[in-house]
Protein backbone atom coordinates (compact mmCIF):
# COMPACT_ATOMS: atom_id res chain seq x y z
CA UNK A 1 0.00 0.00 0.00
CA UNK A 2 1.12 3.35 -1.00
CA UNK A 3 0.21 6.49 1.49
CA UNK A 4 -0.32 10.22 1.57
CA UNK A 5 -0.38 12.81 4.07
CA UNK A 6 -2.36 15.74 3.98
CA UNK A 7 -0.38 18.82 4.97
CA UNK A 8 -2.79 20.84 7.64
CA UNK A 9 -3.72 24.46 5.45
CA UNK A 10 -6.65 25.76 7.60
CA UNK A 11 -9.82 24.54 5.86
CA UNK A 12 -10.98 22.35 8.46
CA UNK A 13 -9.58 24.73 11.20
CA UNK A 14 -6.68 22.32 11.52
CA UNK A 15 -4.30 25.58 12.14
CA UNK A 16 -6.81 27.43 14.81
CA UNK A 17 -4.73 28.94 17.44
CA UNK A 18 -1.58 29.17 15.99
CA UNK A 19 -0.24 32.72 14.71
CA UNK A 20 -0.98 33.58 11.24
CA UNK A 21 2.68 33.93 10.60
CA UNK A 22 4.06 30.98 11.95
CA UNK A 23 1.35 28.81 9.62
CA UNK A 24 3.87 28.18 6.75
CA UNK A 25 6.76 27.33 8.82
CA UNK A 26 3.67 25.19 10.29
CA UNK A 27 3.17 23.26 7.23
CA UNK A 28 6.30 23.39 6.15
CA UNK A 29 7.96 21.74 8.97
CA UNK A 30 5.47 18.56 8.32
CA UNK A 31 6.26 18.90 4.93
CA UNK A 32 9.90 18.40 5.69
CA UNK A 33 9.51 15.93 7.71
CA UNK A 34 7.59 13.63 5.45
CA UNK A 35 10.28 14.13 2.59
CA UNK A 36 12.78 13.53 4.62
CA UNK A 37 11.28 9.72 6.00
CA UNK A 38 10.08 7.21 3.35
CA UNK A 39 6.45 6.38 4.61
CA UNK A 40 4.99 9.23 3.08
CA UNK A 41 4.83 8.89 -1.22
CA UNK A 42 2.82 11.82 -1.27
CA UNK A 43 1.67 15.27 0.48
CA UNK A 44 -1.96 16.36 -0.08
CA UNK A 45 -3.65 20.02 0.41
CA UNK A 46 -7.43 20.94 -0.46
CA UNK A 47 -8.61 23.56 -2.37
CA UNK A 48 -11.11 25.70 -1.07
CA UNK A 49 -11.33 29.03 0.02
CA UNK A 50 -13.95 28.76 3.69
CA UNK A 51 -13.80 26.86 6.25
CA UNK A 52 -15.52 24.07 7.25
CA UNK A 53 -17.97 22.72 9.10
CA UNK A 54 -18.73 26.77 8.08
CA UNK A 55 -17.36 29.45 7.02
CA UNK A 56 -15.57 31.37 9.53
CA UNK A 57 -12.79 33.71 10.37
CA UNK A 58 -9.88 31.36 10.53
CA UNK A 59 -7.06 30.92 8.00
CA UNK A 60 -7.35 29.00 4.64
CA UNK A 61 -4.34 28.86 2.56
CA UNK A 62 -4.78 28.73 -1.30
CA UNK A 63 -4.12 25.28 -2.71
CA UNK A 64 -1.87 26.42 -5.96
CA UNK A 65 0.49 28.85 -3.71
CA UNK A 66 1.17 26.28 -1.57
CA UNK A 67 2.12 24.03 -4.61
CA UNK A 68 4.56 26.19 -5.47
CA UNK A 69 5.72 26.62 -2.11
CA UNK A 70 5.84 22.72 -1.54
CA UNK A 71 7.60 22.20 -4.75
CA UNK A 72 10.28 24.62 -4.14
CA UNK A 73 10.64 23.48 -0.69
CA UNK A 74 10.56 19.24 -0.74
CA UNK A 75 12.77 17.04 -3.04
CA UNK A 76 11.29 13.81 -2.73
CA UNK A 77 7.45 13.69 -1.85
CA UNK A 78 5.05 13.85 -4.72
CA UNK A 79 2.54 16.70 -4.52
CA UNK A 80 -1.25 16.73 -4.89
CA UNK A 81 -4.51 18.29 -4.40
CA UNK A 82 -7.69 16.89 -3.18
CA UNK A 83 -9.15 17.86 -5.16
CA UNK A 84 -8.93 20.95 -7.12
CA UNK A 85 -12.58 22.44 -8.03
CA UNK A 86 -12.55 22.79 -12.20
CA UNK A 87 -14.75 25.60 -12.24
CA UNK A 88 -12.57 27.74 -10.04
CA UNK A 89 -10.07 28.34 -12.59
CA UNK A 90 -10.21 28.27 -16.27
CA UNK A 91 -8.54 24.98 -17.26
CA UNK A 92 -6.10 26.16 -20.05
CA UNK A 93 -4.44 28.68 -17.48
CA UNK A 94 -4.71 25.95 -14.65
CA UNK A 95 -2.61 23.67 -16.84
CA UNK A 96 -0.36 26.26 -17.20
CA UNK A 97 0.33 26.70 -13.52
CA UNK A 98 0.08 22.84 -13.08
CA UNK A 99 3.39 22.61 -15.36
CA UNK A 100 5.33 25.37 -14.04
CA UNK A 101 5.05 24.20 -10.57
CA UNK A 102 5.92 20.25 -11.94
CA UNK A 103 9.00 22.31 -13.80
CA UNK A 104 9.86 23.66 -10.38
CA UNK A 105 9.58 20.04 -8.28
CA UNK A 106 11.64 18.46 -11.17
CA UNK A 107 8.45 16.36 -12.20
CA UNK A 108 6.20 15.61 -8.67
CA UNK A 109 3.15 16.81 -9.28
CA UNK A 110 -0.16 15.60 -9.12
CA UNK A 111 -3.60 16.99 -10.65
CA UNK A 112 -6.52 15.65 -8.31
CA UNK A 113 -9.56 17.16 -10.25
CA UNK A 114 -13.37 17.69 -9.60
CA UNK A 115 -16.60 19.35 -10.06
CA UNK A 116 -16.66 20.78 -6.94
CA UNK A 117 -19.13 20.98 -4.30
CA UNK A 118 -19.17 23.66 -1.06
CA UNK A 119 -21.57 26.30 -2.48
CA UNK A 120 -21.08 29.04 0.18
CA UNK A 121 -17.53 29.78 -1.49
CA UNK A 122 -19.15 29.16 -4.62
CA UNK A 123 -21.04 31.54 -4.38
CA UNK A 124 -18.98 34.26 -1.89
CA UNK A 125 -16.47 34.14 -4.90
CA UNK A 126 -18.69 35.22 -7.51
CA UNK A 127 -18.57 31.41 -9.70
CA UNK A 128 -22.58 30.93 -8.88
CA UNK A 129 -23.12 27.66 -8.25
CA UNK A 130 -24.62 25.24 -11.66
CA UNK A 131 -26.34 22.68 -11.26
CA UNK A 132 -24.19 19.02 -10.66
CA UNK A 133 -25.08 18.31 -14.31
CA UNK A 134 -23.20 21.48 -15.39
CA UNK A 135 -20.63 21.05 -13.21
CA UNK A 136 -19.66 17.57 -14.19
CA UNK A 137 -19.80 19.02 -18.04
CA UNK A 138 -17.28 21.36 -17.21
CA UNK A 139 -15.28 18.83 -15.17
CA UNK A 140 -14.87 16.82 -18.83
CA UNK A 141 -14.39 19.89 -20.93
CA UNK A 142 -11.42 21.10 -18.76
CA UNK A 143 -9.79 17.30 -18.15
CA UNK A 144 -9.82 17.24 -22.09
CA UNK A 145 -8.38 20.46 -22.58
CA UNK A 146 -5.37 19.46 -19.68
CA UNK A 147 -4.30 16.11 -21.48
CA UNK A 148 -4.48 18.23 -25.07
CA UNK A 149 -2.06 20.94 -23.25
CA UNK A 150 0.16 18.33 -21.48
CA UNK A 151 0.66 15.88 -24.28
CA UNK A 152 1.32 18.12 -27.13
CA UNK A 153 1.92 21.74 -25.85
CA UNK A 154 -0.96 23.14 -27.57
CA UNK A 155 -4.90 22.59 -27.43
CA UNK A 156 -8.64 24.19 -29.07
CA UNK A 157 -11.49 22.75 -28.09
CA UNK A 158 -14.88 24.31 -28.98
CA UNK A 159 -16.99 23.42 -25.74
CA UNK A 160 -20.43 24.28 -24.30
CA UNK A 161 -18.52 25.77 -21.30
CA UNK A 162 -14.80 26.17 -22.04
CA UNK A 163 -13.38 27.74 -25.36
CA UNK A 164 -9.48 27.68 -25.95
CA UNK A 165 -7.97 28.52 -29.57
CA UNK A 166 -4.48 27.36 -29.97
CA UNK A 167 -3.55 27.67 -26.48
CA UNK A 168 0.29 27.42 -25.91
CA UNK A 169 1.66 25.17 -22.75
CA UNK A 170 5.37 25.63 -22.93
CA UNK A 171 7.26 24.08 -21.36
CA UNK A 172 5.63 20.76 -21.20
CA UNK A 173 5.33 19.02 -17.99
CA UNK A 174 8.45 16.91 -17.34
CA UNK A 175 6.89 13.82 -16.69
CA UNK A 176 6.28 11.68 -19.55
CA UNK A 177 2.68 12.17 -21.06
CA UNK A 178 1.82 14.68 -18.57
CA UNK A 179 0.76 15.50 -15.14
CA UNK A 180 -0.95 12.13 -13.50
CA UNK A 181 -4.64 12.90 -13.26
CA UNK A 182 -6.82 12.13 -10.26
CA UNK A 183 -10.84 12.07 -11.04
CA UNK A 184 -12.24 12.45 -7.24
CA UNK A 185 -15.88 11.63 -6.46
CA UNK A 186 -18.20 8.83 -6.65
CA UNK A 187 -20.61 9.85 -8.93
CA UNK A 188 -21.67 6.71 -10.51
CA UNK A 189 -23.73 7.85 -13.97
CA UNK A 190 -20.86 10.90 -14.88
CA UNK A 191 -18.16 11.22 -12.13
CA UNK A 192 -17.12 7.71 -12.46
CA UNK A 193 -17.54 7.49 -16.49
CA UNK A 194 -15.25 10.52 -16.34
CA UNK A 195 -12.38 8.79 -14.76
CA UNK A 196 -12.88 5.39 -16.82
CA UNK A 197 -11.66 7.87 -20.07
CA UNK A 198 -9.06 10.25 -18.07
CA UNK A 199 -8.15 9.04 -14.70
CA UNK A 200 -4.50 7.25 -13.91
CA UNK A 201 -6.76 7.50 -10.50
CA UNK A 202 -9.36 7.29 -8.57
CA UNK A 203 -10.49 8.48 -4.85
CA UNK A 204 -14.05 7.84 -3.62
CA UNK A 205 -15.36 6.66 -0.23
CA UNK A 206 -12.65 4.16 1.59
CA UNK A 207 -15.57 2.55 3.96
CA UNK A 208 -15.56 -0.74 2.18
CA UNK A 209 -19.14 -1.14 1.24
CA UNK A 210 -18.86 1.46 -0.82
CA UNK A 211 -15.24 1.08 -2.03
CA UNK A 212 -16.92 -2.08 -3.43
CA UNK A 213 -19.87 -0.23 -4.91
CA UNK A 214 -17.86 2.36 -6.19
CA UNK A 215 -15.29 -0.21 -7.98
CA UNK A 216 -17.68 -2.27 -9.73
CA UNK A 217 -19.46 0.59 -11.23
CA UNK A 218 -16.01 2.13 -11.96
CA UNK A 219 -14.65 -1.56 -13.60
CA UNK A 220 -18.25 -1.42 -15.83
CA UNK A 221 -17.57 2.15 -17.22
CA UNK A 222 -14.43 1.10 -18.15
CA UNK A 223 -15.61 -1.94 -19.94
CA UNK A 224 -18.08 0.48 -21.54
CA UNK A 225 -15.00 2.77 -23.15
CA UNK A 226 -12.44 0.07 -23.67
CA UNK A 227 -10.49 0.67 -20.98
CA UNK A 228 -8.36 -1.63 -18.96
CA UNK A 229 -9.84 -1.26 -15.24
CA UNK A 230 -6.44 -1.98 -13.90
CA UNK A 231 -4.83 1.05 -15.21
CA UNK A 232 -6.40 3.01 -12.76
CA UNK A 233 -5.28 3.36 -9.19
CA UNK A 234 -7.97 3.20 -6.43
CA UNK A 235 -7.44 5.65 -3.74
CA UNK A 236 -9.51 6.49 -0.77
CA UNK A 237 -9.04 9.75 1.97
CA UNK A 238 -8.87 8.55 5.58
CA UNK A 239 -9.32 10.66 8.65
CA UNK A 240 -6.69 9.16 11.34
CA UNK A 241 -6.90 8.88 15.07
CA UNK A 242 -4.34 6.57 16.39
CA UNK A 243 -3.65 5.72 19.69
CA UNK A 244 -1.23 2.78 21.34
CA UNK A 245 -4.23 2.44 23.71
CA UNK A 246 -8.04 2.64 23.36
CA UNK A 247 -7.28 5.35 26.19
CA UNK A 248 -5.09 7.04 23.96
CA UNK A 249 -7.74 6.68 21.04
CA UNK A 250 -10.02 8.28 23.14
CA UNK A 251 -8.60 11.49 24.20
CA UNK A 252 -7.59 12.69 21.04
CA UNK A 253 -11.30 12.33 20.40
CA UNK A 254 -11.58 13.90 23.39
CA UNK A 255 -8.90 16.59 22.03
CA UNK A 256 -10.58 16.81 18.70
CA UNK A 257 -14.24 17.72 20.41
CA UNK A 258 -12.28 20.66 22.35
CA UNK A 259 -10.23 22.31 19.93
CA UNK A 260 -13.82 22.63 17.64
CA UNK A 261 -16.07 23.77 20.21
CA UNK A 262 -15.18 27.30 20.64
CA UNK A 263 -15.45 27.57 16.53
CA UNK A 264 -18.27 25.99 15.68
CA UNK A 265 -20.27 25.50 19.12
CA UNK A 266 -21.05 22.36 20.71
CA UNK A 267 -23.36 20.75 17.94
CA UNK A 268 -20.83 20.70 15.42
CA UNK A 269 -18.50 19.67 17.57
CA UNK A 270 -20.14 16.87 19.13
CA UNK A 271 -21.00 15.82 15.66
CA UNK A 272 -17.80 16.04 14.15
CA UNK A 273 -16.25 13.84 17.13
CA UNK A 274 -19.01 11.16 16.04
CA UNK A 275 -18.41 11.16 12.71
CA UNK A 276 -14.64 10.42 13.18
CA UNK A 277 -14.99 7.57 15.80
CA UNK A 278 -17.02 5.62 13.40
CA UNK A 279 -14.64 6.22 10.73
CA UNK A 280 -11.95 2.89 9.81
CA UNK A 281 -8.98 4.68 10.47
CA UNK A 282 -9.54 5.06 14.10
CA UNK A 283 -8.38 2.98 16.72
CA UNK A 284 -4.99 1.58 18.07
CA UNK A 285 -2.22 0.39 15.09
CA UNK A 286 -3.34 -2.90 14.93
CA UNK A 287 -7.37 -2.30 14.36
CA UNK A 288 -5.86 0.04 11.62
CA UNK A 289 -3.80 -2.45 10.36
CA UNK A 290 -6.85 -4.51 10.03
CA UNK A 291 -9.26 -1.72 8.47
CA UNK A 292 -6.88 -0.69 5.85
CA UNK A 293 -5.66 -4.58 5.06
CA UNK A 294 -9.29 -5.23 4.30
CA UNK A 295 -9.68 -2.48 1.89
CA UNK A 296 -6.73 -3.32 0.19
CA UNK A 297 -7.71 -6.87 -0.45
CA UNK A 298 -10.53 -4.58 -2.33
CA UNK A 299 -8.38 -3.07 -4.52
CA UNK A 300 -7.49 -0.21 -2.08
CA UNK A 301 -4.16 0.18 -2.52
CA UNK A 302 -3.14 4.49 -2.12
CA UNK A 303 -4.45 5.48 1.49
CA UNK A 304 -4.16 9.46 1.72
CA UNK A 305 -4.28 9.93 5.45
CA UNK A 306 -5.62 13.66 7.15
CA UNK A 307 -4.56 13.25 10.96
CA UNK A 308 -6.50 16.23 12.42
CA UNK A 309 -3.82 17.28 15.43
CA UNK A 310 -0.99 17.20 12.64
CA UNK A 311 -0.13 21.19 13.37
CA UNK A 312 -0.45 20.75 17.15
CA UNK A 313 1.39 17.35 17.80
CA UNK A 314 2.83 14.73 15.54
CA UNK A 315 3.15 11.73 17.85
CA UNK A 316 -0.01 10.10 16.25
CA UNK A 317 1.92 10.60 12.60
CA UNK A 318 4.99 9.15 14.50
CA UNK A 319 2.68 6.34 15.83
CA UNK A 320 1.57 5.46 12.22
CA UNK A 321 4.97 5.58 10.35
CA UNK A 322 6.49 3.05 12.96
CA UNK A 323 3.39 0.62 13.29
CA UNK A 324 1.04 0.67 10.53
CA UNK A 325 2.54 1.62 7.60
CA UNK A 326 5.37 -1.11 7.81
CA UNK A 327 2.58 -3.51 8.00
CA UNK A 328 0.82 -2.89 5.34
CA UNK A 329 3.88 -2.19 3.08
Amino acid sequence: MRFGLFIPQGWRLDLAGIDSADQWSTMHSLAEHADTGDTWESLWVYDHFHTVPKPTAEATHEAWTLMAALAASTSRVRLGQMCTCMAYRNPAYLAKVAATIDIISGGRVEMGIGAGWYENEWRAYGYGFPRAGIRLAMLDEGVQIMRQLWSTGTATLNGEHYQVDRAICRPLPLQDGGIPIWIAGGGEKKTLRIAARYAAYTNFDGTPEAFAHKSSVLEGHCKDHGRDFSEITRSANYNVVIGANQAEVEKRLQWFGDHYRGIVGDERADKGVADARSGPAVGTPEQIVQALTSAQEMGMTYAICYFPEAAYDRSGIELFEREVAPALR
